[in-house]
């Protein structure tokens, strides 16, 4: 029996609260001094300014409000923010070449590793958000004042090489190319074995994709912690978006995913970047986490549902703007090629394990072999526009892996 789902958060009263902020614009005041007290890193060509927002910097602004004020700050290109416990009310608006924008909402981000992964570090944050180079910002908070709340900025230097990246070929060489040197370790989860788990993964009949590596996109080894560790079979592939924006051109591809990265890793403690593979609007493939693109990699991106699964994130906000035939069909390939080395029906259900999320309890729940994130846990991601391709996306990939032979 499947585990009754937990009651929904009141993120639509949250949302409904700022929405009816009054007088925003009078928080609009001079712009304050140059931002201090932050701490900057930087590694791999990617410069990170962590921002405290305690004390004085987030100041009372009415009933149940605070904001910053205007602040001035170095450049960047990705923002998001991080805090301790319950989750706030979120908006910001930003400065880009003299100008300021309107206020937009920032979502929380529901990715995230399993609870006793070892990844799970407490740390809570926002969907990041990728915009024009800015250098300055503004931030506004409805509803509890969340403890530690710290403004992440980054910039990730674009490299010369980062507008000629093409797709690996498909075959051994490319496949290779993200092996790792060391063999990775798999870890006892809590899990229990169902049946079918111990079914031999095989070759997969329909094609490998062409990819495009994590050398590619400019990975820094050094911000991972620790070795990948291997799922024990996969039963599903989730569906993300970013939510990041979709205001990117190929050249900037790389350094967004490099931001992610850091921002995964450095800001929010995880072992790696959360998804195993991402997909950008023009049809391009993007190997994710480390440890092979061909092995069962956990991931941290679907809290509850990691250890039996593959994810993979559409790049953009997928809720009202369309999904591209380029970024529908690249899904299709890799969902096709992972799961054909399962035996996993695309268009099927299957019984999975839930190790806790913030929509199920612990227990066993089933779900659809190809779902979007919103099936598992309390979120509108992947987006209302991708969600609805998801139908369409079952079909073609049942009918590719038919195509070759593979499990339909």
């Amino acid at each position: 029996m499947s585990s009754p789902p937990l009651p929904r958060r009141t993120l639509v009263t949250r949302a409904a609260a700022l929405s009816t902020v009054p007088a925003l614009g009078a928080l609009a005041g001079p712009l304050a001094p140059p931002v201090s007290g932050a701490t900057t890193t930087r590694s791999g060509g990617v410069t990170t300014h962590e921002i405290s927002l305690g004390g004085q910097r987030l100041a009372r602004s009415g009933t149940g409000r605070w904001a910053t004020g205007r602040l001035d700050t170095a450049t960047y290109r990705m923002l998001a923010l991080t805090w301790s416990g319950a989750a706030p009310g979120l908006r910001v608006r930003t400065r880009s070449g003299g100008r300021w924008s309107s206020w937009q909402a920032l979502r929380v981000l529901h990715d995230g590793p399993d609870a006793g992964s070892g990844e799970d570090k407490g740390r809570r944050g926002t969907d990041p958000l990728w915009l024009p180079e800015a250098d300055g910002v503004e931030v506004l908070v409805v509803g509890r004042r969340p403890s530690d709340l710290r403004l992440v900025l980054i910039h990730a230097e674009q490299r010369a090489q980062d507008a000629r990246v093409r797709p690996s070929l498909p075959g051994a060489r490319a496949a290779a190319k993200d092996e790792p040197t060391d063999e990775p370790t798999g870890e006892p989860t809590d899990e229990p074995a169902e049946e079918g788990d111990a079914t031999a993964r095989r070759p997969s009949r329909s094609p490998r994709p062409r990819l495009l590596s994590r050398s590619d996109w400019g990975a820094d080894d050094s911000w991972r912690d620790g070795k990948p560790v291997m799922c024990r079979t996969i039963h599903q592939v989730h569906v993300h978006h970013t939510a990041s924006g979709n205001d990117y051109s190929r050249g900037d591809v790389p350094a967004l995913i490099r931001s992610m990265y850091r921002y995964h890793t450095q800001s929010l403690g995880w072992s790696d970047i959360g998804y195993n593979f991402l997909v950008d609007k023009f049809g391009r493939t993007w190997v994710g986490r480390a440890g092979g693109p061909g092995r069962p990699v956990r991931g941290a991106h679907t809290l509850g549902f990691n250890n039996t699964s593959m994810g993979v994130a559409v790049i953009g906000n997928l809720e009202t703007t369309g999904v591209t035939s380029k970024t529908v069909t690249a899904l299709v390939k890799l969902a096709a090629w992972k799961l054909d080395k399962y035996r996993r029906r695309p268009s099927g259900k299957v019984r999975v394990y839930c190790t806790g999320s913030d929509k199920y309890r612990r227990g066993w729940v089933k779900l659809r072999v190809i779902d979007g994130h919103r099936d598992t846990n309390d979120t509108a991601c992947p987006g209302q526009s991708l969600y609805a391709k998801l139908p369409a996306i079952r079909r073609r990939t049942r009918k590719r892996a038919k195509k070759y032979g593979g499990t339909g």
